[in-house]
C-alpha cells in the first residue's frame, strides 16, 4: 500500500488542497500593468480559494504585499514558500522560506516589495505543504491493537517488498481482516484528515495508490497514525473530532492499491517537509506484538 505524499504544490492565485491533488498552472502578475482578465489582480485580503484546508492569501499594504498562509485543519501544517519566477521583487525573508502554521491559524510567511517601485514588478509564488509539526518528537507509547480479534494475521510487515518500501510506509503493518471489521483507534488523538469516497481496488499502482479510504489521527506528541484501505463510506468519525483509544473509527475494507481485504496501519512524523514512518510498539492485551521485518504473504 502506498499512501500519497502529503506534499503538494501551490501557485499564487491557485490553490491545491490535501494530499494527492494535482498542482495547477501558475500565473504571473505585473504589479504596475493592467491585470489581464485571465489573471486578475488579487484584492487586498482576498483569499485565493475559499473553503480549502490550507489557503494562500495576499494582503496589499501599499508599500508591499503580505503573503499569508491559513490553516483550517485541527492540527499543524509545515509550509514552504518559493518564487517560481519574479520581476523587480525583493522577498523578506528571502525565499525559499519555511514556516509552521498551527491548527486553525493564519500567519504572515513573507512580504514582497518592489525593488524599484517606479518599474513594473510581478511574482509567481509557489507553496508546498506537509502535514504535521517538524519539531514533533514521538514518545514511546503502547499502541493498542486497532481491531478486536483474538487472532492477528499480518499480510505485510515493516519493510515489505510489495508496498512498504518507501519512507512513508517503511514501518507500516498490514493486518489481514475481513471487510467490515470494526477499526479501533490504537491511540487517542484528533482526526486530522479522512477520505471515505473511494470504491474498488486494483494492482495498477499509479492508478490506485491514492485511492484508499483512510483516517489520519494526530496524537498529543505530534505523531500521526494512518488507518487505510477502509470500506467505502466506512469512516465513522469527522475531521476535528477527538477520539479515545479503543474507540471505533471506521470499518475495514479493500480499497486502493491492494490484493486482499486488510487494514494498513502506520505511524508517521514530519521530518521537515516530508513524512516518514517511525517504528511503534503495539500490544494485544498485556502482550507486545512482534512484527517480522520484510514479511510478505502475497502482498497487501
Amino acid at each position: 500500500m502506498t499512501l500519497a505524499a502529503q506534499r503538494v504544490l501551490l501557485a499564487l492565485a491557485i490553490l491545491v488542497l490535501g494530499a494527492a491533488l494535482p498542482a495547477h498552472a501558475s500565473r504571473f502578475w505585473r504589479g504596475n500593468d493592467a491585470s489581464p482578465a485571465t489573471a486578475p489582480r488579487p484584492d487586498a485580503g482576498r483569499n485565493v480559494e475559499q473553503g480549502a484546508p490550507v489557503s494562500l492569501r495576499l494582503v496589499d499594504r501599499g508599500s508591499h504585499h503580505e503573503v499569508r498562509v491559513g490553516n483550517r485543519l485541527p492540527g499543524p501544517v509545515e509550509v514552504q514558500l518559493g518564487l517560481r519566477r519574479s520581476e523587480n521583487i525583493s522577498a523578506v525573508p528571502a525565499m525559499p522560506v519555511r514556516a509552521t502554521v498551527g491548527a486553525r491559524a493564519e500567519v504572515v510567511v513573507a512580504r514582497l516589495y518592489a525593488s524599484d517601485p517606479g518599474k513594473p514588478h510581478g511574482f509567481d509564488v509557489q507553496l508546498e505543504q506537509t502535514l504535521g509539526d517538524p519539531h514533533a518528537r514521538p514518545l514511546d507509547y503502547r499502541y493498542g491493537l486497532p481491531f478486536d480479534q483474538a487472532r492477528v494475521s499480518v499480510g505485510q510487515g515493516p519493510g515489505g517488498r510489495f508496498s512498504h518500501d518507501d519512507a512513508q510506509n517503511r514501518h507500516a503493518v498490514d493486518f489481514a481482516l475481513p471487510e467490515g471489521t470494526p477499526v479501533l483507534a490504537a491511540r487517542e488523538g484528533v482526526v486530522l484528515q479522512l477520505e471515505s469516497g473511494f470504491a474498488g481496488t486494483g494492482l495498477d499502482r499509479e492508478r490506485y495508490a491514492t485511492r484508499a479510504n483512510q483516517v489520519r489521527i494526530l496524537h498529543p506528541d505530534g505523531s500521526m497514525a494512518v488507518y487505510a484501505h477502509l470500506a467505502p463510506e466506512g469512516v465513522l468519525v469527522q475531521v476535528g473530532q477527538q477520539v479515545r483509544k479503543g474507540q471505533q473509527i471506521a470499518l475495514s475494507g479493500n480499497t486502493g492499491y491492494s490484493t486482499a481485504p486488510h487494514l494498513h496501519f502506520v505511524v508517521q512524523v514530519n521530518r521537515g517537509m516530508r513524512l516518514e514512518s517511525v517504528p511503534f510498539r503495539m500490544f494485544a492485551g498485556p502482550s507486545e506484538l512482534r512484527f517480522a521485518r520484510g514479511a510478505d504473504s502475497d502482498g497487501h
